[in-house]
């Protein structure tokens, strides 16, 4: 029984560790924001992460592709298994998952939870979140799907909602 407390113990320790460096990656983004925006102007920095985001997704993205371009339950599954501690950390809601539509609204974003808990206001919580939120457009987008999500704004509850229909077919 000692070495069951033991594993219970160090998965615990290890969820926390995960939460903290979500956590740390949103504070960077923030960070990163005001800098840029302090040189550069709001709008430019922005485009900027917004873009480099994107970049980061259309990475991601590329595990997903074998799916593309339209076998949404499919992508549902490994996207659902993709999703760091078995989903805890955003806590992913399936609304939708059939031939015409996958709709995932996340209950919970550690970001989003970081930039309010530093005190952040809603309104640039809501920008950092459109930030964070292109990652979904490279990902899903790079993959070979439409995608049209949304991302949390002041006064809405749980976080980003991901709608991704079947993308173009593909040549050949």
């Amino acid at each position: 029984m000692h070495e069951l407390e033991q594993l219970r113990e160090r998965i615990a320790f290890l969820e926390r560790e995960l939460e903290a460096a979500h956590k740390t990656r949103a504070l960077f983004y923030a960070a990163m924001f005001e800098e840029l925006a302090r040189r550069l102007g709001e709008a430019e920095a922005e485009a900027i992460m917004s873009a480099v985001t994107y970049r980061r997704g259309a990475e991601v993205g590329r595990r997903f592709a074998a799916f593309a371009p339209a076998d949404l339950i499919g992508l549902c599954r490994a996207f659902l298994d993709f999703i760091p501690d078995r989903g805890r950390l955003f806590d992913p809601e399936v609304r939708r998952a059939d031939a015409q539509e996958l709709v995932i609204h996340m209950r919970r974003c550690p970001l989003k939870e970081a930039w309010l808990e530093a005190g952040l206001p809603p309104e640039r919580v809501a920008t950092l979140c459109r930030i964070a939120g292109r990652i979904d457009n490279g990902t899903f987008e790079s993959a070979g799907f439409s995608f049209a999500g949304t991302t949390w704004t002041p006064g809405t509850t749980g976080c980003c909602t991901l709608v991704i229909r079947p993308g173009p077919a593909r040549a050949g």
